[in-house]
């Protein structure tokens, strides 16, 4: 089967793509801007809140090795989506909780999932995660792209990465490429 897209925000982009990176599968990872209406929007522009863009995830997956539902799964098990506008200490509408499907097979995918989670209660509040048609995708300056594997020493990637993965490898082990694995 041919290669399929998939695009996600999940807060902070670092984060998220340091954990997509890891799994089997996933292939080309690339930090960037979804869901706004300036074209080719700077990160100082979308961190002013007022682009409309998210910061995003987009990745090519193999949907023969790691399904969509299984990535989906990922994107919920990594981040808070009952958190409106923020992830942590990142506060605003670009670290939004949101899917961008596309095709229709995985908008139904998507919402069939928070359906899921929301009769299996398994968040205390209700999940405010987007769901919406992908857009253009405008790429991230180059010094985003790969950021975790690039700064393994910087504080950010010390204090907030490294413990986000070490969360993500206990439970998803066994879709984590097998390199990655000590």
């Amino acid at each position: 089967m041919a290669l399929q897209q998939a695009t996600f925000g999940a807060g902070c982009f670092w984060c998220t793509e340091a954990i997509f990176q890891a799994l089997q599968g996933v292939s080309n990872v690339v930090s960037g801007y979804m869901g706004g209406q300036v074209e080719n929007p700077t990160y100082m522009e979308v961190c002013s809140g007022e682009t409309g863009h998210a910061e995003v995830i987009q990745m090519d997956f193999d949907p023969d090795v790691i399904s969509y539902e299984e990535l989906l799964l990922v994107f919920f098990k990594t981040h808070d989506p009952t958190s409106l506008n923020r992830q942590g200490n990142d506060a605003g509408t670009q670290y939004r909780s949101v899917i961008f499907y596309h095709n229709q097979e995985q908008k139904e995918k998507a919402n069939k999932m928070i359906d899921r989670l929301t009769i299996e209660l398994v968040y205390d509040k209700q999940i405010v995660t987007e769901v919406s048609p992908a857009t253009d995708f405008y790429r991230a300056e180059d010094y985003h792209q790969n950021y975790f594997n690039a700064n393994t020493e910087k504080p950010y990637c010390t204090f907030v990465i490294q413990p986000k993965l070490a969360k993500f490898a206990a439970v998803f082990r066994e879709k984590i490429r097998s390199e990655l694995l000590h």
